[in-house]
């Protein structure tokens, strides 16, 4: 049964506590708890901007790319029901000013048809696509995956008939609490496979990549100059905002978009 709508003002009322929660899932009883009733089953993976991909090998026929996006338009060209959220939740209830409230998540699976019909609409795949290059242009990142928390708070069900796309700024997002989580919860939140992220030669450690630019906090300067730390989701913000544009982000050509849609599609039933 969908969630009552004051439950989801409550929900944006108590937002701001989510950093306060993430530490507490790090007492072994609560976090064992929290993960079984609310991250149970989950894999999301970060698409890096297409804007900033550099292709890491050869991909035929020549001069084609295929970018990290193409692994939301599969799953919606895959799924039968498509339903754009009025409203992103984590931007409302921070009263976000830099990037739109109404680029909300795009959710795919049958279990959309549950969703509170006042929270959003039904799409076409067309819409959909759409919805998705809007986010992008307004330099959002895409989170897509099985994500046990959004069953949760919009009272929806089975998780293997949701695929969450979410579309985050580095300011706002949910996921600003990995650097708090425990390991075993923020574990399930990971880099495209294939990702990689280089500080080439040309930083001079101006310090442009640290100005709240990574939710994860995986970048730190290490004498005069930016490194990534294992935390990095490889969203590629970073390389997008560099000054001098001395951070790069490859991958590994078609096979990264190829084994990220295998990977969800044993998660998530689309049909």
């Amino acid at each position: 049964m969908a969630r009552p709508l004051w439950f989801v003002a409550l929900l944006k009322k108590t937002f701001s506590q989510r950093f306060l929660f993430a530490r507490l899932t790090k007492v072994p009883i609560f976090g064992a708890m929290m993960d079984r009733l609310l991250f149970e089953g989950d894999d999301i993976v970060l698409l890096p901007r297409d804007a900033v991909i550099e292709v890491g090998e050869q991909v035929e026929p020549p001069g084609s790319v295929v970018l990290p996006s193409s692994v939301v338009d599969h799953f919606i060209d895959k799924a039968r029901f498509h339903w754009i959220m009025n409203a992103c939740i984590c931007r409302e209830a921070s009263d976000c000013r830099k990037h739109p409230h109404d680029l909300g998540c795009l959710f795919l699976g049958e279990a959309t048809r549950k969703i509170h019909p006042k929270l959003g609409r039904p799409a076409t795949k067309e819409e959909a696509k759409e919805h998705l290059r809007r986010c992008r242009e307004a330099g959002l990142v895409h989170l897509v995956g099985r994500n046990k928390i959004d069953t949760v708070w919009l009272g929806v069900g089975p998780g293997e008939r949701l695929l969450t796309i979410c579309n985050c700024c580095s300011c706002c997002c949910l996921w600003r609490m990995l650097p708090y989580l425990t390991d075993r919860i923020g574990c399930k939140v990971g880099k495209m496979p294939g990702v990689t992220v280089t500080v080439t030669d040309r930083c001079t450690g101006c310090g442009a990549c640290l100005d709240d630019v990574c939710f994860a906090k995986a970048i730190e300067m290490v004498d005069g100059r930016a490194r990534h730390t294992d935390a990095c989701r490889g969203c590629g913000r970073c390389a997008s905002l560099c000054p001098e544009g001395a951070i790069e982000v490859s991958y590994e050509g078609d096979r990264s978009p190829r084994v990220t849609i295998e990977r969800l599609s044993r998660l998530v039933d689309l049909t």
